[in-house]
């Protein structure tokens, strides 16, 4: 277990498309390179025997055993009904009885919103949770959410959504009133569906935060606004899709490198290698669930080892920012991160 001045992390190990082993390589790299200890929660037996084919002792790694796995095919909070059992419901359970600080999952965002919710509570003011997820570039960053959590929402869940995001927002980046945005069709208020028109209304009487109007979808890739709201379907596909987009010009990148000669290669090298590094989602690390009284870091769900291990980091950098008793602070102060 953690020593004084070190952070435990639940790990979801039995969740997403490269689970056990890419969950079991990235904690082990968490553990030896960035000096977290990782609590291993899922099948004891599969992730010992992962562990010992690796050519390593379970170290620092700790085993929770849980005997049941949430698939990313079931339903959210009917997955966890009367499935005590399931990796991310121990996972959760282990933060609410301090047995770990924080937690990750790279498996059903559902599950692990609902195990999230249901073993630790909710912020005041706050119905529905929401994954925020930092947009490139990083030198102007734009925090997107919800991005997968909540599928349906109503108007009102989208102006919580636009408090906690200025909230966290303020507190990551350091900001004193971050713009909110609304993703839309267009700028004009009366632009968008019932959902977009009606969140209009409420953002802009919303005192707590400092909201820019409507922004349509290029916006993104601007510096229009520090926090963009938006349902989790909408968000989701979104975010696939800037992250399909990344992936591309990265590939076009490496493949237009390689019929370069070596000294037309050399000068443009580092900065072609930071571009892929900053629109490469591994070296993020997964994405803060807001609104929730814990910790909780959804991951990729393909996941794979390099993710796992930065996952782990945003969640111990989150715990030792006090990021869930900051973020209450400011809810409960009536700035919003204004």
């Amino acid at each position: 277990m953690a020593g004084k001045d070190r952070v435990t992390v639940a790990l979801d190990a039995m969740g997403g498309d490269n689970a056990p082993e890419s969950n079991v390589s990235g904690a082990w790299e968490a553990c030896e390179e960035l000096g977290i200890d990782v609590l291993l929660v899922g099948d004891e037996t599969a992730l010992s025997g992962i562990l010992g084919s690796m050519g390593e002792s379970r170290g620092r790694l700790e085993i929770l055993h849980a005997p049941e796995a949430v698939s990313m095919e079931e339903e959210g909070a009917f997955a966890i009904k009367n499935r005590e059992g399931a990796s991310v419901v121990v996972a959760a359970e282990a933060v609410r009885q301090g047995k770990a600080q924080a937690m990750v999952s790279a498996g059903n965002t559902g599950a692990a919103m609902a195990a999230a919710f249901f073993s630790w509570g909710r912020m005041k003011g706050i119905k529905r949770p929401a994954v925020a997820v930092v947009l490139p570039p990083a030198q102007s960053p734009t925090l997107l959410l919800d991005a997968g959590a909540n599928a349906d929402c109503r108007p009102e869940h989208l102006r919580q959504f636009a408090v906690l995001g200025s909230a966290y927002a303020s507190l990551r980046f350091g900001l004193d009133r971050p713009r909110v945005g609304l993703l839309n069709i267009g700028s004009e208020e009366s632009k968008g569906n019932e959902l977009a028109r009606e969140a209009f209304q409420l953002l802009s009487s919303e005192a707590r935060i400092d909201f820019v109007g409507n922004l349509e979808g290029r916006d993104l890739a601007t510096d229009s606004a520090d926090v963009v709201i938006t349902d989790g379907f909408t968000g989701n596909i979104t975010l696939k899709v800037i992250e399909g987009v990344a992936s591309m010009i990265t590939r076009k990148l490496l493949e237009n490198l390689g019929t370069l000669r070596e000294e037309e290669l050399q000068p443009v090298l580092p900065a072609l290698l930071g571009l892929r590094q900053e629109l490469d989602y591994r070296a993020i690390g997964g994405a803060p669930l807001l609104g929730v009284k814990g910790v909780c870091i959804i991951a990729h769900g393909s996941s794979d080892a390099m993710a796992v291990k930065n996952s782990i980091r945003a969640a111990a950098e989150a715990v030792e920012a006090r990021l869930v008793e900051r973020t209450e602070s400011l809810l409960v102060a009536g700035k919003g991160g204004g």
